[in-house]
């Protein structure tokens, strides 16, 4: 069982993920109040935070923006908001995943576990993913003991991802790693490499989809499930 922190002003809204939670074996606070929202997280930290962007006083951004520093709990951020600028700012201020509304509350669960699983696998191992082995920039990679032969800009967005699988990573961040030496490439480009390598991971392993992507926003690394 996981404590979450439901930080949520839509009282409907609240009820349903709270069944949904309660019944997947989850102990849930709710609050619906921003400032609330900061003194529980600093005070008595939850395994994770489910938090509204819209809530009275200041926005969830804001409570994202306070207690990160203070906390690497996982922060899931819920939205109605579709823009972009929206999306990216939330992961930059550190959320780790992004559930946009209207969403059904299975779906939300179904996130909470997976962070968990990850949050819980990077803190037990504090390695890069045990299914991916690099050896050097010349593209000697395997996924599960398979060989895979990529190009020096696929293997640094894989080595990017893989080093944190579930968290999701903006393809500013993803352009960057990609491109070191470009000023003057659009991070569009970040979606042709991320293609071929996923045909790529395909081919050697196809029962399993490793790079999950995120609309309008990037892409995270997804394990096997165990």
């Amino acid at each position: 069982m996981s404590r979450i922190l439901l930080v949520e002003k839509g009282r409907d809204m609240a009820a349903m993920l709270l069944e949904g939670l309660q019944r997947a074996g989850h102990q849930v606070e709710h609050i619906g109040d921003a400032a609330q929202a900061v003194d529980r997280i600093l005070t008595s930290p939850p395994a994770l935070t489910l938090l509204d962007t819209a809530l009275p006083r200041y926005d969830g951004l804001r409570v994202l923006e306070k207690v990160r520093p203070h906390s690497d709990h996982p922060i899931i951020v819920l939205t109605a908001r579709t823009r972009e600028a929206d999306r990216l700012r939330g992961l930059d201020l550190g959320a780790d995943d992004y559930v946009c509304k209207p969403f059904s509350p299975r779906e939300v669960v179904a996130r909470v576990n997976m962070v968990l699983r990850r949050h819980a696998q990077r803190h037990r191992t504090a390695m890069p993913s045990p299914s991916v082995a690099f050896g050097d920039l010349s593209g000697g990679v395997r996924i599960e003991g398979r060989p895979l032969a990529l190009t020096g800009r696929e293997l640094r967005l894989l080595q990017t991802l893989s080093r944190e699988p579930g968290r999701v990573f903006a393809r500013s961040r993803l352009l960057e790693a990609a491109f070191p030496e470009a000023l003057d490439v659009n991070e569009r480009a970040v979606d042709g490499h991320i293609k071929n390598l996923r045909k790529k991971l395909a081919a050697v392993s196809p029962s399993h989809d490793w790079i999950r992507s995120i609309y309008g926003v990037g892409f995270a690394f997804e394990e096997r499930p165990g």
